[in-house]
């Protein structure tokens, strides 16, 4: 009896440790999170503004045949996957995975019909281990990643698009609702056929383009799909951080649990090896007299 009560506090205080560890988790991920959000949020008008602008130019003009506009034959597809570098997230990264991998396996029959760009080390070591073809990684990207740390691979898939590497693309990621909820997404970035329909919101602005509208829209074109890919990557780092903070939560609950019922078995223990003592002592003097 004694053996097992030693075992029991032993492994009280061992799930005492963890849960120190899981609420400084909870605690810095939440810190994390606020900052990630003021990001994603810093970046929302830049990127409406850039959508105006286009939206304007391709409303306005007439005869515009830009290719990320237009649709073209299916033959090759790229996705752009948005995942964590590090774990303990929940269903984070097996969420959006999960997503990809169905969609794929219901679009194409062959490895040679699509191409994928990953972020984040958990997303490329799943798609290598299954042999999936990776054309792009980037990974260890800070929990606030600058436009900088991603221009590369985000211009990479869109020039690969203008070109005609690929004939579409798919943004996929876990879109930000709030600590609890991430939604796992995959949106068509290109090509951008409602970007051409000009919408009507009260009054808008009248612009002068020089040297013509479509000099203009050549380049704002492929700055807007890059600017929606960053836009998804902060989201997604939100998603990640919220993800962690609810999931380091719930371990956190789980640990105070688990010591409670320990606690409780250890009383139980206790009191019983308390009990057979004192009915030795009384059964050895009712021995002696």
């Amino acid at each position: 009896m004694a053996r097992s009560m030693r075992d029991i506090k032993r492994q009280i205080k061992s799930v005492q440790n963890t849960r120190q560890i899981t609420k400084a988790m909870e605690m810095v991920a939440a810190s994390k999170l606020r900052k990630a959000q003021e990001k994603a949020e810093a970046a929302r008008p830049y990127s409406e503004k850039l959508k105006e602008v286009v939206t304007s130019i391709a409303g306005s003009t007439e005869g515009i045949q830009h290719p990320m506009l237009v649709s073209r034959p299916v033959k090759r597809t790229a996705y752009f996957i948005v995942t964590s570098d590090r774990g303990l997230a929940g269903g984070y990264n097996a969420n959006i995975l999960r997503k990809l991998t169905l969609l794929i396996a219901e679009k194409h029959k062959s490895k040679d019909e699509y191409g994928i760009f990953v972020i984040g080390r958990k997303g490329r070591d799943f798609l290598r281990r299954r042999e999936y073809p990776i054309v792009e990684e980037v990974t260890e990207l800070s929990d606030t990643p600058k436009f900088a740390d991603i221009k590369s691979i985000a211009y990479s898939a869109v020039q690969q698009f203008e070109s005609g590497v690929f004939d579409e693309l798919y943004l996929c990621y876990n879109q930000f609702v709030n600590a609890m909820t991430q939604v796992p997404t995959v949106d068509r970035l290109l090509p951008m056929e409602t970007v051409g329909k000009k919408e009507q919101h009260g009054v808008t602005a009248m612009y002068e383009y020089e040297p013509s509208p479509e000099g203009v829209l050549e380049v704002l074109l492929p700055k807007y799909a890059e600017t929606l890919i960053y836009s998804a990557i902060l989201n997604g780092k939100a998603s990640e951080l919220g993800a962690k903070m609810t999931a380091m939560g719930s371990a956190t609950k789980n640990a105070s649990k688990m010591i409670g019922e320990l606690t409780l078995t250890y009383n139980r223990a206790r009191q019983a090896a308390i009990t057979q003592e004192i009915t030795e002592i009384v059964a050895g003097a009712n021995a002696q007299s």
